[in-house]
């Protein structure tokens, strides 16, 4: 029986890496300047011409990789949630914490007079991640202390989350209102979810957190299994469930405040892909955070491949996109639940 399943584990994992390789292609492909993609193959081996080394390696290609670094950690941080709290419809994007992220980093972009897009410096681009991360921290600071009592309930951590999410966003509005025309729309694009500016200094910036408290978060993975047992009986199997709990809902805000930092606040792609994942592997969380994470990449490929070609050569916000197909899902859960 379990070769029959890793079998089937296996073949699920090609399948969705055969589907990310050729939305890459595809990607690297299609834009305002169209590359065929023998093109793209010779370019990416070195032999392509100076105007699609441009097109591919300084433009298109960061995008990409942003949106799979993106789109894994949106994954993983939803997957993560849904597992602590036993609940379906826990996401970052809807508890508030993508958008404590995203508030920070919009007062930073105040604070900095626009800089951060202008001309960005180096230090700039690096110290954005920790900013994201300090809001994102303080966001799930506030949904924890406001949710306790005498323990995590999901239901009130949910609606806590929900609360939180308004005011953030609102007060975001706020600083917003703030900006000039031109700063205005470009970061009302970025809040809505948008990896239009990505950059190898983004890649680099956002990389080792996401590789490394994705990696934890796959170690962890049996305590999320045990805590899904419900909390009498993770203690019973001597697990500490407070400790582990709140050390997993550390890892998720950090992946979720990091990916909020170079892609603005994509919602329901962490509601989404672990659903997604679920129902094509099952509960057992060592095969659903990696199969979770390629099923948010590859939402979130799809998704920014279709946002910058709809209307080109103006482009939609990736999170718009990502919520068309995000938004059906949540009333769909809402009305099953």
């Amino acid at each position: 029986m379990n070769i029959i399943k890793n079998k089937k584990f296996a073949i699920i994992i090609s399948i969705l890496m055969i589907m990310i390789i050729t939305t890459f292609i595809v990607s690297l492909n299609i834009g305002s300047l169209s590359i065929a993609p023998i093109d793209v193959i010779k370019t990416l081996f070195g032999f392509g011409s100076k105007s699609h080394e441009i097109a591919i390696f300084k433009l298109r290609l960061p995008r990409i990789v942003i949106g799979i670094l993106v789109g894994s950690a949106l994954a993983i941080a939803g997957t993560i949630l849904q597992g602590v709290t036993k609940n379906d419809l826990a996401d970052s994007g809807i508890l508030g914490i993508n958008s404590g992220a995203a508030l920070f980093v919009v007062v930073y972009i105040y604070i900095m007079n626009g800089n951060v897009y202008d001309g960005m410096s180096n230090m700039t681009i690096f110290t954005m991640p920790i900013v994201a991360l300090l809001g994102a921290v303080f966001g799930a600071f506030l949904i924890y202390i406001l949710a306790w009592k005498n323990g995590i309930n999901s239901s009130r951590l949910l609606l806590v989350g929900i609360g939180i999410n308004v005011a953030f966003t609102s007060i975001l509005t706020i600083f917003q209102l703030k900006f000039t025309t031109q700063e205005f729309n470009r970061v009302m694009a970025w809040t809505t979810g948008s990896i239009w500016g990505a950059s190898w200094k983004y890649v680099l910036a956002v990389l080792p957190f996401i590789l490394i408290f994705g990696a934890l978060t796959l170690y962890k993975s049996r305590y999320l299994d045990v805590l899904n047992l419900g909390d009498e009986v993770a203690t019973g199997l001597g697990i500490d469930v407070e400790k582990e709990r709140r050390k997993l809902i550390i890892y998720a805000v950090i992946l979720a405040g990091v990916a909020t930092s170079v892609a603005g606040s994509i919602s329901f792609l962490g509601l989404v892909a672990p659903h997604i994942a679920r129902k094509l592997v099952g509960p057992k969380h060592k095969k659903l955070i990696p199969t979770a994470a390629l099923v948010g990449t590859l939402i979130l490929l799809v998704g920014d491949t279709i946002s910058r070609n709809l209307i080109a050569p103006m482009e939609i916000p990736v999170g718009i996109v990502v919520s068309v197909i995000g938004v059906p899902y949540f009333i769909y859960l809402m009305l099953s639940d």
